[in-house]
């Protein structure tokens, strides 16, 4: 399978792809409860580095990030395009606005952080980081992050062999079973060159923070249906990919330990207000 779901920076101007960016509420409380958290070393380097404790998180999904920065002491206010997400953000305590970050009126207000957690990649690059910048304080902080991970070649290859079974027509069913690690690398340090460019920070910096976590065969089949590749599958073809995966895990015992990464660029807003 991919080495992390799809929606990860790799394919082609991937915030044109609204129908896909937009898919992930169709099962939100799934995606809240399997999608992993952040590390907690990466919350702290921002909490730390920014100036004040005021967060904006784009793209914040259901809030599985802004509530660690919230247990982190921080205010957080999410900005969500998809109403569902949202919704279920809410019900978790976090205050969020129904907008794209393109779209959004920040009505004056300004934030000590900027972050994106698995979602930076659905913003227009062009708008982006010069809108980060005109809504952060001075040496306020973007932080651009995500995680990309390899479940064991066994899992990866059935998965990439099913989707092209099931559904040769995804757009996802010609990527390669795995990436190698510098493919996602790359499309961070593009994101650290449209931050540069627009003037407004200081040089971007380049994080890597490296854990695992255990899964079971239940829980990744759990969290595979909430990745881009997935979550505009009919129900017929999900189940077979489901079910294709879930034999893998089986030969593997049941389990298995995923080794993740999670990258992220950063940079510190520079200039007067």
């Amino acid at each position: 399978m991919p080495t992390l779901p799809p929606e990860q920076p790799g394919p082609p101007e991937p915030h044109r792809a609204r129908r896909t960016a937009e898919s992930f509420g169709a099962d939100a409380r799934r995606y809240d409860e399997a999608r992993p958290s952040y590390p907690a070393g990466l919350v702290a380097r921002i909490v730390a580095g920014s100036p004040g404790t005021d967060v904006l998180d784009v793209g914040c999904g259901t809030g599985i990030a802004a509530r660690q920065f919230q247990e982190a002491g921080c205010t957080v206010l999410g900005v969500e395009p998809d109403a569902r997400m949202a919704g279920l953000a809410r019900t978790r305590g976090l205050p969020v606005e129904v907008a794209s970050f393109e779209e959004w009126d920040a009505a004056g207000r300004t934030f000590d952080a900027v972050t994106a957690a698995q979602s930076w990649h659905w913003v227009d690059p062009a708008v982006g980081a010069a809108k980060a910048a005109r809504v952060l304080r001075p040496g306020g902080r973007l932080a651009v992050f995500g995680h990309v991970f390899e479940p064991p070649a066994e899992v990866a290859e059935a998965f990439a062999a099913a989707l092209r079974r099931a559904a040769p027509d995804s757009p996802f069913s010609g990527q390669p079973a795995r990436r190698p690690l510098e493919a996602y690398r790359a499309g961070y340090a593009k994101t650290a060159d449209q931050v540069r460019a627009t003037g407004r920070f200081h040089e971007p910096e380049q994080w890597q923070f490296d854990w695992e976590r255990p899964y079971t065969r239940d829980e990744w089949l759990n969290l595979l249906p909430t990745t881009g590749g997935l979550t505009r599958l009919d129900p017929g073809p999900l189940t077979a990919v489901l079910s294709a995966v879930g034999d893998a895990v089986d030969a593997l015992g049941g389990g298995f330990t995923m080794r993740y990464t999670t990258l992220a660029t950063s940079a510190v807003r520079a200039g007067a207000a």
